[in-house]
């Protein structure tokens, strides 16, 4: 058998301030925008280099999921954005006024920071330490 994650749902308020943001103070890559009818696109964005997973961003079509905007995941960090340099990410990201809302952390698995994107979601950025470096599938 062979399975793979292919896609995560985010819901977003709106696709266009959703893609500038992941696109733009990210640098992810809008992979597809399909307009699927007068309200629904098909919108996937990944990080550069990215090989198995896309984020899905999905624009919330009801009260219960505009609700759950920023908080996808109760309040926890539910996204985990690896890098190859953490010092260029993080610096590049703060210059563009991203919000970290906890500071950068030597952890004896790697350099951790969160961040908040622009919805309050949280999100880990880390550089996995070199004995760590399975944690990033090639």
């Amino acid at each position: 058998m062979n399975q793979r994650i292919a896609h995560i749902a985010l819901v977003v308020k709106d696709y266009d301030d959703a893609i500038e943001f992941y696109t733009k103070k990210l640098d992810f890559i809008l992979l597809e925008d399909t307009k699927i009818n007068e309200k629904k696109r098909w919108v996937m964005v990944a990080p550069p280099g990215a090989k198995e997973c896309c984020l899905l961003l999905a624009k919330a079509d009801n009260e219960r999921q505009l609700e759950s905007i920023g908080n996808q995941t109760g309040g926890r960090v539910g996204f985990f954005l690896f890098t190859d340099d953490f010092w260029r990410d993080f610096n590049k990201m703060t210059d563009r006024k991203i919000n970290f809302v906890r500071p950068p952390t030597e952890f004896e698995y790697g350099t951790v920071a969160v961040f908040e994107d622009l919805y309050g979601n949280m999100w880990d950025l880390i550089e996995p330490n070199e004995n760590n470096k399975g944690l990033i599938k090639e």
